[in-house]
C-alpha cells in the first residue's frame, strides 16, 4: 500500500514529510519521493528503493517553502524506478496518488493529442496534466482540481501542489484513506494517522468525493458538489503502539480487516468488467504465446502457501 504526508506550516517542510514517510514505512513500499516549495518554485526529490536512498539524495538541502508533498509507493502502473516514483509535476502542477485510474488509457490518448508529453508509466501523471490543463484554461487552482476529478475514473487519494500559490496545497479522497491533521498554526494531511501523531490529535477525516484547501489560514472541506461543510475534527488517543495498529487489537485483526482493500487495489485497472479483459502490463504476450503455456509455477511460503494452492485450484478450473 502507498503512502501519502502533506504539510502546510512553518516547521522545516522537509524533515516533517521525511518523518512521516518514515512513520508510513510499515505500508510497504519500493520508491519514495517528497516535493516542497523553494524561492517560489516546487522541487522534486524522488528516488527508487527504501528511505535512506531519499535522505541521501536530499541530504544538507535546504527549501525556504512552508508547503510540501511525500510519497511512498508501491508499484501499480509502471515498474519500479525513479521516474515512475512519485510525486509527478506537468506543468506547474505536482502530484502524489494513491489507488487506481482505471480510465487512465483513453484519458492519457486524449492528452497526447493535446500535445501533452509523459515522462513516465504511471496513472497519477495524468492527473497533473489535467488539472495544469484546466488552469491554461484560465480556471482556479481549486477549480481545476475538481474539474480534473470529473474526468476520473477509479478510486484516489490525492495531494496536489501548484507554482501559482505556495500556500495552499489541496487534498482529495475517493474510495482510499485520507485524514486531515489540525496543529498549531500548521496543518497535514496522510494516508494514516500514525505519522501525524507526534504533531497533533486532533483529525477530520475525509469522505468519499471531499475535496479540501489548506493554507496557513485554515481550512476549507468541499463535498462532491462542490459545496463546503462544515466537519467537526476527533480527537483520537492512540498510544504509538495502537497507532501502528490502526485501533485495532492487535495486528493480525488488521491485516484480516485490510485484504479486502488490497485485493481491489491490485485488480482494479487490471481487469476491464466491459471487455472481459485483463491488462497486465509488462507482460506483452499475444494468444498464441499464451496458448503454449504448458506450466505455471506458483511459489510462496507460509500462509501464502494455502494462497498460492487456492489459486493452482482456481487456475486448473479455468483450464479445464
Amino acid at each position: 500500500m502507498c503512502g501519502i504526508v502533506g504539510y502546510v506550516g512553518s516547521r522545516k517542510t522537509a524533515e516533517v514529510l521525511m518523518e512521516g514517510l518514515k512513520r508510513l514505512e510499515y505500508r510497504g513500499y519500493d520508491s519514495a519521493g517528497i516535493a516542497v516549495f523553494n524561492k517560489g518554485k516546487i522541487e522534486i526529490r524522488r528516488r527508487v528503493g527504501k528511505l535512506a536512498s531519499l535522505e541521501e539524495l536530499v541530504g544538507d538541502e535546504t527549501f525556504d517553502g512552508m508547503v510540501g508533498i511525500g510519497h511512498t509507493r508501491w508499484a501499480t502502473h509502471g515498474r519500479p524506478s525513479d521516474e515512475n516514483a512519485h510525486p509527478h509535476k506537468a506543468g506547474r502542477v505536482a502530484v502524489i496518488h494513491n489507488g487506481i485510474i482505471e480510465n487512465h488509457l483513453p484519458l492519457k490518448e486524449t492528452l497526447k493529442r493535446k500535445g501533452r508529453i509523459f515522462s513516465s508509466e504511471t496513472d497519477t501523471e495524468i492527473i497533473s496534466h489535467l488539472i495544469d490543463g484546466f488552469i491554461q484554461e484560465d480556471s482556479s487552482f481549486l477549480e481545476a482540481v475538481k474539474k480534473a476529478l470529473g474526468l476520473i475514473e477509479g478510486s484516489y487519494a490525492l495531494g496536489i501542489l501548484f507554482e501559482g500559490d505556495e500556500r495552499c496545497l489541496i487534498a482529495a479522497r475517493k474510495e482510499s484513506p485520507l485524514v486531515i491533521g489540525l496543529g498549531e498554526g500548521d496543518f497535514f494531511i496522510a494516508s494514516d494517522i500514525p505519522p501525524l501523531l507526534p504533531y497533533t490529535r486532533d483529525f477530520i477525516f475525509m469522505e468519499d468525493g471531499e475535496v479540501a484547501h489548506l493554507t496557513p489560514d485554515g481550512v476549507r472541506v468541499f463535498d462532491a458538489r462542490g459545496k463546503q461543510v462544515s466537519k467537526k475534527p476527533r480527537c483520537i488517543d492512540w498510544n504509538p503502539l495502537m497507532a501502528e495498529k490502526g485501533g485495532f487489537k492487535h495486528f493480525m485483526l488488521k491485516e484480516i480487516f485490510e485484504q479486502p482493500r488490497a485485493v481491489i487495489d491490485t485488480i482494479r485497472g487490471r481487469l476491464s468488467e466491459e471487455n472481459g479483459d485483463a491488462l497486465l502490463e509488462g507482460v506483452n504476450l499475444d494468444s498464441s504465446v499464451l496458448n503454449k503455456i504448458r506450466r505455471i509455477c506458483l511459489i510462496a511460503c507460509g500462509t501464502s502457501y494455502h494462497a498460492a494452492l487456492v489459486g493452482k485450484f482456481l487456475i486448473e478450473g479455468l483450464c479445464r
